[in-house]
C-alpha cells in the first residue's frame, strides 16, 4: 500500500553542513510562526476595534450598553506592535521589506554576495543591540512593577511580547547572514502569501 501523503518541500538550505542546516531549517520554522503570529495580532486587533465602533453605536440607541471598551484603544496599540514585530522575520525572509538595490544590482556576483553578507551583518548586528535593550526595559518594567494607567495592565507583558518579536526577526538577519556566506537562497518565496484575485 502506497501513502498519498504529499512529500515534504525540500528545504531551500540543503547544501548547508548538517548543523547549519538544522538551524537554519529552525530559524525559518520560527519565521512562519512569526508571520502567523502576527496575522494573529492584525486579527485580533481588528476584532476589537469592531467591538469598538459596535458597542459605541450600540450604545446610542440601548442605555445598558456602556459608551466604549475600557481597553480597546490601549490593547490596540499593544496589538499593533505586536503585529509589526511579530510580521518582520518572515517579511524578512520572503523579500518582502523595502530594499535601494540599485548598487547591488550592477556589481559583480562577488561583490553582491560580499554586500549581501555585510548587510545582513549589520542588520544581524543593529537588531541584536535593539532585542537587548528591549529585553532589558521589559524586565525593568517587571522588576519596577509597572503598570498601565488606565487598565492596570503589567507593561512588562507587551513589552516582553514586542521583544520576542524583535528576537525573532534578529534570527532571521542571522540566518540570512550565514545563506549568503554559504551561497544559499536567501528569499524563500514559498512563504509568500499567494495573490487574491
Amino acid at each position: 500500500m502506497t501513502s498519498v501523503l504529499p512529500a515534504a518541500p525540500q528545504s531551500l538550505n540543503a547544501a548547508a553542513p548538517a548543523p547549519l542546516r538544522i538551524l537554519l531549517d529552525g530559524i525559518d520554522r520560527l519565521g512562519r510562526l512569526d508571520g502567523w503570529i502576527g496575522g494573529g495580532c492584525l486579527l485580533t486587533l481588528t476584532l476589537l476595534m469592531l467591538c469598538e465602533v459596535a458597542t459605541r453605536f450600540l450604545s446610542n440607541f440601548l442605555p445598558f450598553f456602556p459608551p466604549t471598551i475600557s481597553i480597546a484603544w490601549e490593547y490596540s496599540s499593544y496589538l499593533m506592535a505586536a503585529s509589526f514585530t511579530f510580521g518582520a522575520a518572515m517579511t524578512l525572509r520572503v523579500g518582502g521589506h523595502i530594499r535601494v538595490v540599485l548598487l547591488l544590482k550592477n556589481a559583480p556576483a562577488p561583490v553582491q554576495r560580499a554586500l549581501e553578507i555585510l548587510s545582513a551583518a549589520a542588520g544581524f548586528a543593529f537588531m541584536a543591540f535593539l532585542t537587548s535593550a528591549m529585553a532589558k526595559f521589559a524586565f525593568g518594567a517587571y522588576v519596577r512593577g509597572q503598570v498601565s494607567t488606565s487598565s492596570d495592565t503589567p507593561l512588562w507583558f507587551p513589552e516582553a511580547v514586542v521583544t520576542f518579536g524583535m528576537l525573532l526577526l534578529t534570527l532571521q538577519f542571522l540566518a540570512r547572514a550565514i545563506q549568503a556566506a554559504l551561497g544559499l537562497p536567501l528569499e524563500d518565496h514559498r512563504m509568500k502569501a499567494s495573490p487574491v484575485e
